[in-house]
């Protein structure tokens, strides 16, 4: 979408979601945006609140966390993911509220050997219920450079955006769409949580890599992945009624052709995994709200 190698965009399908097109977002500063919430010194702030490195050990790995809480809104967050041999590592950007019945909504990277590509786990959560997976290799380095992962969250639906950087403009491809349901379906949407987002960097060994086939190679340690550019965009009102009712551009964002075209493209060609078509796991049938996608 980007023609000019001087035009400075966030994610150039963005505009097809409705947004003001052309105007680049402002990032925040994480001194004033966010609270590293553990991993005792693993996280840094560095470049006067520019960066916030995470890192992981064999003794602990590290995140943070906004200060504020959201209900509904845009989220993005430019990431450089742990470079090399990081097979067993999760480096994740999520929103979530808190307690037994939490909504949540997940990118978690997991990490793979050397020269293989990186796996994007996706998860929605609503009343304290998952399950709702797809997971899609990444089609380019996420290692190399800062890539935008951006969230769209309002009560029409969730979206999920990989945003590739190029050398003179950002390549944005919308990778999951998760539509409210809940009128047609009677399965809970996340509608009335407000939720913080959060990232961190941490030891998966067990399962994330084929499995738990390939384990993590602690030589190597510290494994550490880089965040900036944080814009949050949305509302921080903890009513719920006064949320539904905003005027944010991200209220009315929809996939156009071209977008939805892309969505498709990704779907067929990088998925690796959909919960609702996983006939050994719902013997059954497929979950409600997968007939309905």
């Amino acid at each position: 979408m980007a023609s000019s190698p001087r035009r400075t965009v966030v994610c150039s399908v963005l505009p097809l979601l409705l947004l003001l097109a052309g105007a680049a977002r402002a990032a925040g500063n994480f001194y004033q945006d966010v609270d590293i919430t553990w991993g005792d010194g693993r996280g840094k702030i560095l470049g006067g609140g520019d960066v916030l490195t995470l890192s992981l050990d064999r003794a602990s790995g590290s995140g943070f966390q906004s200060k504020n809480q959201y209900l509904y809104g845009r989220f993005d967050m430019q990431i450089k993911l742990v470079p090399g041999d990081s097979a067993g590592t999760v480096a994740t950007f999520y929103l979530s509220s808190q307690g037994s019945a939490h909504d949540e909504i997940d990118f978690e990277f997991l990490g793979n050997a050397s020269g293989q590509p990186y796996t994007v786990h996706t998860n929605v959560y609503s009343q304290g219920k998952g399950g709702r997976e797809q997971q899609f290799r990444m089609w380019f380095d996420p290692t190399a450079d800062f890539h935008t992962y951006s969230v769209v969250w309002n009560p029409t639906h969730i979206l999920y955006v990989a945003c590739r950087r190029h050398q003179f403009y950002v390549d944005g491809t919308p990778i999951r769409e998760h539509r409210n349901r809940e009128a047609a379906t009677g399965v809970a949407y996340p509608r009335s949580q407000a939720m913080r987002v959060y990232a961190s960097v941490w030891d998966a060994e067990e399962w994330a890599t084929q499995g738990g086939r390939v384990r993590t190679d602690w030589s190597r340690a510290p494994f550490v992945a880089s965040y900036k550019g944080f814009a949050a965009s949305g509302c921080a009102s903890q009513d719920a009624a006064a949320c539904a009712r905003s005027n944010g551009a991200w209220m009315y964002q929809e996939l156009d052709a071209t977008a939805l075209d892309r969505l498709q493209w990704v779907q067929k060609n990088y998925m690796i995994y959909n919960y609702c078509t996983d006939t050994w796991r719902f013997k059954d049938g497929a979950p409600p709200e997968c007939a309905t996608k």
